[in-house]
C-alpha cells in the first residue's frame, strides 16, 4: 500500500463542508480575480454568488452520491465530484488546495477511477476549459479531446 492510499480518503461532502467548499473554490479563482479593480467585499461576495450558483448546477443537474471530500490524514484538502452514467465515468469537479497540488494526489485519485473504467469497460470524462493549464495535465494522464462543448469548454475522454 502506497503513502498516498495511507493519507488519502474521500468521504460525501456534506452542508457543514460549504464552508471549506468556498474557500476551495476561492483559490480556483484568485488568479482570475488578481486582475479586477474588485474590493475585498466585492471579491467575496462575487465568490459567494458563483460559488453558489455552480454547486446549484452540479447539485441539480448531476447525481450526487459520489460528491466527495478529498481528505489527507483527515484533514479536508480538496473535492472529487463525480457522476457515473451507463457508459461513462463523469469527473464533474476535482480541486485540489494548492499547496496539495502538483504532489501526485490528482494523479492518484484518476488512476481510483481509471481503474474503475477498467474494469467497467467504460471512459472517464472531463469538461476543462480551453486555456485552462490542468488541460495539458490532463492530456498527460491521457485524455483526448473528444469534442468542444462550447467557446469556452473542451469535453476531453479517457478510454480503457
Amino acid at each position: 500500500m502506497t503513502d498516498l492510499q495511507h493519507r488519502i480518503q474521500l468521504r460525501p461532502y456534506q452542508p457543514e463542508d460549504l464552508p471549506f467548499l468556498l474557500s476551495l473554490y476561492a483559490t480556483t479563482r484568485d488568479e482570475e480575480l488578481s486582475q479586477v479593480p474588485f474590493t475585498a467585499d466585492q471579491k467575496a461576495a462575487f465568490l459567494q454568488q458563483q460559488f453558489s450558483a455552480q454547486l446549484h448546477h452540479y447539485t441539480h443537474y448531476y447525481n450526487t452520491e459520489q460528491f466527495f471530500i478529498v481528505e489527507w490524514d483527515q484533514t479536508p484538502i480538496g473535492r472529487l465530484f463525480v457522476d457515473q452514467w451507463t457508459t461513462e465515468i463523469r469527473v464533474v469537479d476535482i480541486s485540489l488546495l494548492p499547496a496539495y497540488q502538483k504532489q501526485k494526489i490528482g494523479s492518484y485519485l484518476f488512476e481510483q477511477l481509471f481503474t474503475k473504467a477498467r474494469q467497467q469497460q467504460t471512459v472517464v470524462s472531463i469538461h476543462v476549459e480551453q486555456y485552462n493549464p490542468a488541460r495539458l495535465w490532463y492530456e498527460k494522464l491521457g485524455f483526448k479531446h473528444k469534442s468542444t462543448a462550447n467557446e469556452v469548454y473542451l469535453l476531453m475522454e479517457w478510454q480503457p
